[in-house]
């Protein structure tokens, strides 16, 4: 079977060594929980202060509790908790087609792939969901856990489920599993990302770290200029696509929505990427020229 049209588990097991630390983003709101950058390993955390002794580290002073109770107090700190990375898997009929490279769907698992490797070379635990009956794949920590979520990312992106509820859904779930301070991955159709709520972006983005991989084709926003031919459920369909009244159509249905959607969301704290089928899959890990939002 083609890699670039079904997805293969040795794929993605083979993307292992791909990705770079993405630079550090944090919710409008703040995120309180314990990993203080996305891609490092456990470090430590806060864990209590106490009354001030000889020989302690003047650095960690507690200098509210300090000032409150009129005795020097200091900071103690413990080794953090593992922190969760969940990808909530958008799996829309319109992402398993592609016209470079690979489909959108084949693109979708290897950057959810590339996301697994990254978070576990982080010390995190991983794991994955999408909007039907099926359950999650519990977040884990270890190659064990990594695989189990690299099986599901298979079979997921190897053609639409037909029970799937929609990227609503996922988000719901993923809302009610997450505690605050884990870390989303979101994989997702433009069209699906474009359809959630403002209000439910916000919300994810204020106790978690959110990040929104919108997956694209270039027919979709560069369409040729002539007739386009498909088939329907109606029969043959040609798009007369030299035609500039349907060229705007077009783009208002497939660029001008995503490109909104990418310019609003990082002001709620949404990191927002644009992964295209000929790209690298670990690109979306890159930070953005100055200026870009997708």
């Amino acid at each position: 079977m083609n890699e670039g049209i079904v997805p293969s588990l040795a794929e993605l097991v083979a993307l292992r060594g791909s990705g770079r630390p993405p630079a550090v983003l944090r919710g409008r709101h703040g995120v309180h929980g314990p990993a203080p950058s996305p891609l490092r390993g456990r470090g430590m955390e806060y864990a209590e202060s106490r009354e001030y002794v000889a020989g302690d580290d003047v650095r960690r002073m507690d200098w509210r509790l300090t000032a409150r109770t009129g005795r020097a107090h200091t900071k103690l700190f413990q080794a953090e908790r593992e922190r969760i990375t969940l990808l909530a898997c958008d799996v829309a009929p319109s992402l398993y087609f592609g016209t470079r490279v690979r489909f959108k769907s084949a693109q979708a698992a290897r950057a959810g792939a590339v996301a697994v490797w990254t978070a576990l070379r982080a010390g995190d635990r991983v794991g994955a969901l999408r909007g039907g009956d099926e359950p999650a794949v519990p977040p884990a920590s270890g190659v064990r856990g990594a695989m189990r979520v690299l099986d599901a990312l298979a079979r997921w992106y190897a053609a639409s489920p037909p029970d799937d509820g929609g990227l609503g859904l996922t988000l719901e779930r993923a809302q009610r599993l997450l505690r605050p301070g884990a870390r989303l991955v979101v994989l997702a159709d433009p069209a699906s990302a474009v359809a959630i709520p403002q209000t439910r972006w916000t919300a994810l983005a204020r106790h978690h770290e959110t990040t929104l991989v919108m997956l694209r084709d270039a027919l979709e926003t560069a369409p040729p200029r002539r007739g386009l031919a498909f088939r329907s459920t109606a029969g043959r369909v040609e798009l007369a696509l030299a035609d500039p009244d349907v060229r705007e159509r077009w783009d208002a249905a497939f660029v001008a929505p995503a490109e909104t959607l990418g310019a609003r969301l990082p002001a709620a704290g949404v990191r927002v990427r644009s992964l295209w089928t000929d790209e690298a899959s670990d690109a979306w890990l890159q930070p953005l020229p100055t200026g870009d939002a997708a």
